[in-house]
């Protein structure tokens, strides 16, 4: 019997959305996936030839890169960023929609007018995507790497603007931000291993059952 099909959901926001889109695929994890107190990061399915893996969204991509897991669902702003080429992503699943956005403090964006603007230093866990967006309209972005609590880094002195992911702009809202521009509107797909799919023939209905789910 071959192993089985590892396919690699994120963690947090998007997975609440993804689990009806794999019921319609046949893909239902074990009842351990929904105990909040369980630390298991693999779990089996209704089908025996297909495992799940939860991880961090930015380590989807990752995984599925280095042929860790033969599928994945991830954010466009993660393929974005990471750019692999061992990735293909054949499937806009139309969950998870966002945007990566600018964001600074309201007092500043009362008198700021980004086209206006020759250099930022940007605190984001998005540098590649921030300096090519940047870079496009000849505008130098110094990003500062982090991994969470972006809001933080202007009230703090780290960095007066912010590159990060907007749903309802609560968040933005609730730490005296706003919105200045939208980067790309993000939406999740699903990526494939290159290689696996040239090797791996159940992965092509399996692609096809995604395609038709989502639709």
């Amino acid at each position: 019997m071959p192993d089985p099909i590892i396919l690699a959901v994120p963690k947090g926001r998007i997975l609440g959305e993804a689990l009806p889109l794999l019921a319609r695929v046949g893909i239902v994890p074990e009842p351990a996936f929904a105990d909040e107190e369980s630390r298991a990061l693999r779990f089996a399915t209704s089908d025996p030839q297909i495992a799940l893996i939860r991880v961090r969204a930015f380590d989807v991509a990752t995984f599925v890169a280095h042929g860790a897991a033969q599928l994945g669902i991830v954010g466009s702003d993660v393929l974005a960023e990471f750019d692999y080429d061992e990735l293909y992503a054949p499937v806009d699943l139309g969950i998870g929609h966002c945007r990566l956005s600018v964001a600074e403090p309201a007092a500043l964006a009362a008198t700021d007018d980004p086209r206006g603007w020759s250099h930022v230093r940007i605190a984001t866990k998005y540098p590649h995507v921030t300096k090519a967006h940047f870079a496009a309209r000849g505008v130098q972005a110094e990003c500062v790497k982090l991994n969470g609590a972006m809001e933080l880094a202007p009230t703090l002195g780290l960095a007066p603007r912010i590159v990060d992911l907007v749903s309802s702009g609560k968040t933005l809202k609730d730490n005296g931000l706003v919105e200045v521009e939208v980067i790309a509107q993000v939406t999740s797909r699903l990526i494939v291993n290159r290689a696996a799919f040239k090797t791996r023939a159940a992965l092509v209905p399996l692609v096809e059952a995604f395609r038709k789910a989502a639709a």
